[in-house]
């Protein structure tokens, strides 16, 4: 017997899917176990079906604006030895999820690879039991913060704007996003809050600790009227589903703020377009993002300090220009631009011409 989820393209990961009754997860996981039974009552080897992940199988959907998953598929056959593994994987993270909805639960992704080694399950390292996660997803049509599986927080929001909690124990409330001079991390509790009072205008994300400590420092939250988000690297889920919810309930505008290399390039545009790793997850994307820099322009304009990219750059570089994502002109161009540059900068890069000049200076010529 073969096991497959029909994905309508994506997972909904909204706050509403996130937060819904528990028993969608439950029945979720209880059709798997009941397909996977039935497969060995018949004497069957059981088989799981699930969609390919690679960015060959990205179609763009006009609809949602994203990249969605398309109709390539990858199996999970018992009766092959080489798929055992991952098989037996997959099937111990669905008794894990069950484990913890029924216990009303949560778990980090760190806490369920070292829980495998309890049971046996072997996993290389914590990406591939990360993977293995994703796969679940995939199969079941729900969504990891479903399960109680999150990420480690490693994001930071600040802002004029009020948000009203509605975990268990927490409802009702409020939090005020200026409440710490470090920023307030985003992890579940914010991320299914709802804002209920904002003086902002806009949403600036950047990628390093340091301009969003800056930001903060220079008052810059208020002078922009903007909510300020670090992203810490490529950005978690929650951050980028924290980034939609506020674009969508308080219609703010957003602007992406990063290093000036081709990693910092396709930050920006996994915000806009999304990840291959989650092309099956709906409400993670904000197509209206826009990417402001460091542009291989701006090292130039700006005179920045830079170095030269590195082989391991320029072969990104070369991923990027094949990659469905970077079809539009305008990121080809982006692309081509750092070829012929030949060199990157960090943001920190503008401190060479004083201390607040990325906050006098540079943003105001951008954000507009």
């Amino acid at each position: 017997m073969r096991f497959h989820q029909q994905l309508n393209s994506f997972t909904d990961c909204s706050r509403w899917a996130i937060m819904s009754d528990k028993s969608k997860s439950l029945s979720a996981l209880k059709d798997l176990g009941t397909a996977i039974v039935q497969s060995i009552d018949n004497e069957e080897f059981p088989i799981l079906e699930l969609p390919g992940r690679g960015t060959g199988n990205l179609v763009y959907d006009e609809e949602s604006k994203q990249f969605v998953l398309g109709n390539a598929r990858v199996i999970r056959d018992s009766s092959n030895l080489r798929h055992i593994k991952s098989f037996t994987q997959l099937v111990w993270v669905a008794s894990y999820a069950k484990q913890l909805l029924q216990a009303s639960r949560t778990s980090s992704l760190r806490d369920l690879y070292y829980s495998s080694e309890a049971f046996g399950v072997e996993f290389t390292d914590q990406a591939e039991s990360d993977r293995t996660v994703t796969d679940l997803e995939c199969l079941t049509g729900i969504a990891r913060e479903a399960f109680g599986v999150f990420p480690e927080e490693r994001s930071s929001i600040y802002g004029q704007v009020t948000m009203r909690y509605t975990v268990a124990g927490y409802e009702g409330r409020d939090v005020d996003l200026t409440l710490s001079p470090d920023g307030l991390p985003i992890g579940p509790a914010l991320v299914t809050a709802d804002p209920v009072e904002s003086k902002a205008e806009l949403i600036l994300a950047v990628e390093s600790g340091g301009i969003f400590s800056r930001l903060i420092e220079t008052r810059a939250w208020e002078r922009f009227n903007a909510v300020l988000i670090h992203l810490g690297g490529q950005p978690p889920r929650a951050t980028r589903r924290l980034i939609r919810r506020l674009h969508d309930d308080l219609d703010l505008p957003v602007y992406v703020f990063t290093d000036g290399d081709p990693w910092g390039m396709h930050i920006a545009r996994v915000i806009s377009t999304g990840s291959a790793n989650a092309a099956h997850i709906q409400g993670l994307t904000t197509p209206d993002a826009e990417w402001i820099g460091v542009t291989a322009d701006d090292i130039s304009k700006y005179s920045l300090p830079s170095e030269p990219l590195n082989n391991a750059d320029l072969k990104r570089l070369d991923e990027l220009s094949r990659d469905v994502r970077y079809s539009d002109s305008i990121w080809q161009d982006h692309i081509r631009d750092f070829r012929q540059l030949q060199r990157k900068a960090e943001q920190q890069a503008f401190s060479r011409h004083g201390m607040d000049y990325v906050v006098d200076k540079y943003l105001p010529e951008k954000i507009h």
